[in-house]
């Protein structure tokens, strides 16, 4: 009997001899770790280049970025330090804030380069400055209503020249490509909609065809140049028709209201996040 309990004895202390031995053998590396295939992910997106996400158009982009003022401030007269006006006020400050907060693992940098009063033709004579020295690897460009609504204000309502307007555009785009063959571009169509000042005014009608033919040369752009389109157009006459008030979704028949360029955020993040994430 008391042989019996000394095998016993010995067998545990043989096992807890092994289990010691076995313990001692693994890496002190391995101690207390877990398997964190979400931490190596992150790695990889910190060990990628900071994406660079330039917005470009008229005044529905510029928002008052920079303490514009709503005023045809040229760019490098902006303040570009205030954090609490950078960006401006409406779709694109809604986009950088999505994407910024929502992973500031990747540090995205975004740039408003919006300008009050736009025109196609003025986006190209500031294109170098404010677009191809900023060297983007996303570039978001609305831009039209102004071209169109110069037929309203103009007392000889001269019409756009619409293929002097398409080279144009496609100058634009060929030109971003040059700099950075593999940039990302999102055209975004341009809208109006039959309210307040531009809606009341008897030249809608032609404003509004003028919008509509821009709108479709965006289209053809966006298909042929393999760009991403985004159909702002179609989203406001969507969402006019179901409007609780004729100025809901916008509020002078060009300036989308908050509620109006929350829509307009929500379409680009829909469109974008393939090309970002």
């Amino acid at each position: 009997m008391q042989k019996e309990k000394n095998v016993t004895g010995m067998n545990k202390r043989h096992i807890l001899f092994v289990l010691l031995l076995i313990v001692s053998a693994v890496p002190s590396s391995w101690a207390g770790r877990k398997p964190s295939p979400e931490g190596n992910i992150i790695n990889k997106v910190k060990e990628q280049p900071r994406r660079r996400v330039l917005f470009i158009g008229d005044s529905v982009t510029d928002g008052g970025w920079g303490r514009s003022g709503g005023l045809m401030t040229p760019s490098e007269k902006r303040n570009q330090h205030d954090q609490n006006h950078l960006f401006g006020h409406g779709y694109m400050e809604m986009c950088a804030a999505h994407f910024m907060s929502i992973y500031p693992e990747r540090d995205y940098e975004f740039m408003n380069r919006g300008i009050s009063g736009n025109t196609l033709y003025d986006l190209q004579r500031r294109w170098q400055q404010d677009a191809l020295n900023l060297q983007p690897d996303v570039v978001s460009i609305l831009v039209g209503i102004n071209d169109a609504d110069r037929f309203v204000r103009d007392t000889a309502h001269t019409e756009p020249n619409y293929i002097q307007w398409e080279q144009t555009y496609r100058q634009l785009i060929a030109e971003l490509r040059a700099v950075n063959p593999q940039v990302t571009i999102l055209l975004g169509t341009p809208f109006v909609a039959k309210v307040g000042r531009v809606g009341s005014n008897e030249n809608y009608p032609a404003l509004a065809s003028i919008v509509s033919r821009l709108a479709q040369i965006v289209r053809k752009i966006a298909n042929e140049e393999h760009a991403v389109l985004v159909e702002y157009d179609l989203l406001f006459a969507h969402l006019q028709e179901t409007a609780p008030r004729n100025d809901y979704w916008i509020w002078d028949g060009i300036h989308p209201t908050t509620a109006g360029h929350r829509r307009m955020a929500d379409l680009w993040i829909e469109k974008a996040e393939g090309i970002l994430l």
